[in-house]
């Protein structure tokens, strides 16, 4: 939830190892470009059992079944916190319909609801990512915890990656290394900007998690002109719970300047997706005060030669081998409104055996955007 004051905002998730079972394995090499087809949007204020569908930051494909499931960023504040199923239905001219046709309440180890952030803020969660493993039934989300300190007062909730069973229920969570821990001080991952990203590798063995903008540690955060970023992408071992790498990838400066000068701005990571040999598609979303579209782009990040910086700290030690990437789309080139991308998933094959690739957008609650699905043609 990034646009701070002026929209609520927040960011995203996607696709991996669910469609890599469903649709064979896929690899960088196998995307040349991504050809738009359509965008569907789903009308503002909609309600499913006493909650507002919105604040869609994650999505996932569940090939067996034939569903998404999408995650909601709300932190309980217009219901429970929770996830969707949807059926998204596509012809041969796009996304005809979605439709929402669930909700789950998310639960905490106590076997509980998560507390209305308003009433109280470190038992409240904001999630960003949801991905679901098909080998073990299950779903991982992650959170950004708080680093909340205003009129002398301390609210410090540790981010998190939780393991969860369909139903909801709480099973699971993974160790956190320690510069990935909420201080007071100007160490470790900012407020509102640390898991947005979740993938697994082929065969589940590993999930991938991308920290949306650079840690204190790490340097500044992006700005406009030439001031890019470093953030990280953690991998951790799905059996042992933990981390057991972190990679650097840099972020583009913000390609717009805020109205008025000095205003909130912004690029980081909203999701990433694992293609299979250590490659991901990243998605970049940046958004300036004054502007109405978010700036989004799509990369091709290869971390196959990428060193672990595990024990680095970036803004005293560069980096030597960061995950090299190449643009796949900057989503301007669309010449349409393009809203708050937070996730993105594979979905079915299409008529002529080319895959779908599906970016779903947050709307924030807010009147004055969308949420948003823009359909996409994998052009191998």
């Amino acid at each position: 939830m990034w646009r701070v004051v002026i929209f609520l905002i927040v960011l995203i998730s996607t696709a991996c190892s669910s469609s890599h079972k469903a649709t064979g394995k896929t690899t960088a090499v196998d995307i040349r470009e991504l050809r738009f087809i359509n965008e569907f949007i789903l009308p503002g204020g909609t309600q499913l059992k006493n909650t507002v569908i919105g604040g869609l930051s994650g999505i996932d494909y569940d090939a067996s079944r034939g569903l998404y499931y999408l995650v909601s960023d709300d932190p309980s504040s217009k219901g429970p916190a929770r996830y969707y199923t949807a059926k998204i239905n596509i012809s041969d001219k796009g996304i005809d319909s979605v439709q929402i046709i669930d909700v789950t309440h998310l639960l905490n180890p106590k076997g509980n609801p998560f507390a209305d952030i308003t009433k109280d803020r470190i038992h409240s969660v904001d999630v960003e990512g949801i991905r679901y493993d098909v080998k073990r039934d299950e779903l991982i989300w992650s959170t950004e915890g708080q680093r909340f300190m205003r009129d002398g007062k301390q609210e410090l909730e540790d981010p998190a990656v939780v393991i969860m069973a369909r139903d909801g229920h709480y099973k699971d969570s993974f160790s956190l290394p320690a510069n990935m821990r909420i201080h007071s001080t100007e160490k470790g991952p900012r407020h509102n900007s640390v898991f947005e990203g979740v993938s697994f590798d082929d065969g589940n063995s590993h999930v991938y998690v991308s920290v949306e903008e650079p840690i204190y540690d790490d340097g500044p955060r992006a700005a406009t002109g030439d001031s890019t970023a470093w953030v990280r992408i953690l991998k951790f071992n799905r059996k042992l719970r933990q981390c057991v790498a972190q990679y650097a990838y840099q972020v583009d400066a913000v390609p717009f300047a805020a109205d008025p000068p000095g205003a909130f701005k912004i690029n980081g990571i909203s999701d990433i997706m694992y293609l299979g040999n250590n490659t991901f598609l990243v998605v970049e979303r940046a958004w300036s005060t004054g502007r109405v579209s978010s700036d989004i782009r799509v990369y091709l990040a290869d971390g196959r030669y990428a060193e672990d910086i595990s024990s680095t700290t970036l803004d005293i030690t560069p980096v030597k081998k960061p995950m090299t990437k190449k643009l796949l789309l900057d989503m301007n080139s669309l010449n349409r409104f393009i809203d708050n991308i937070e996730g993105v998933s594979f979905g079915p094959v299409l008529a002529n055996g080319h895959r779908s690739l599906i970016f779903v957008a947050d709307d924030n609650f807010a009147n004055s955007q969308k949420s948003q699905f823009l359909l996409f043609e994998v052009m191998p």
